[in-house]
């Protein structure tokens, strides 16, 4: 398994090919707002773990099992944002609070969370009970 350092910069990665196609060591730097030298660094990296193929001057491609972990990556970081958002978390929160749990929680964990989004979009009412609570809870509490 990758670190949680290896699973952002794979997760850039698979986002920057979905969006342009390709992703460059300058592009990845910006996005991550790091050095391109710890770019590099993390590439070779993930070159030798199978994750990637990267060619100095030429680029990079992700290699199927960097695809697949890469889509997970983005599927788990998606979903952590939906459920902050479904429960009630400001959005001016919410991405910093899902850089800061999602190395932390185990995939059964991310796939339980994934039922609790499912079973609240699947009927309105629950939400709307939920923020019934949140709001008496609210009320409650000032």
């Amino acid at each position: 398994m990758p670190t949680p350092s290896m699973e952002d910069y794979l997760e850039r990665i698979y986002i920057l090919i979905e969006e342009k196609g390709y992703a460059r060591v300058s592009d990845i730097a910006e996005a991550l707002e790091v050095h391109p030298s710890s770019v590099t660094k993390m590439v070779q990296k993930l070159d030798k773990s199978d994750y990637l193929i990267y060619e100095r001057y030429r680029g990079l491609i992700l290699t199927s099992k960097g695809k697949k972990i890469g889509k997970r990556l983005v599927y788990r970081h998606e979903l952590l944002e939906n459920f902050l958002r479904m429960i009630g978390v400001h959005n001016e929160y919410i991405y910093q609070d899902v850089e800061g749990i999602e190395h932390h929680l185990s995939w059964d964990a991310i796939d339980r969370i994934g039922d609790l989004v499912q079973y609240f979009q699947e009927d309105p009412k629950r939400r709307e009970v939920l923020e019934q609570i949140q709001k008496q809870n609210s009320e409650e509490s000032n």
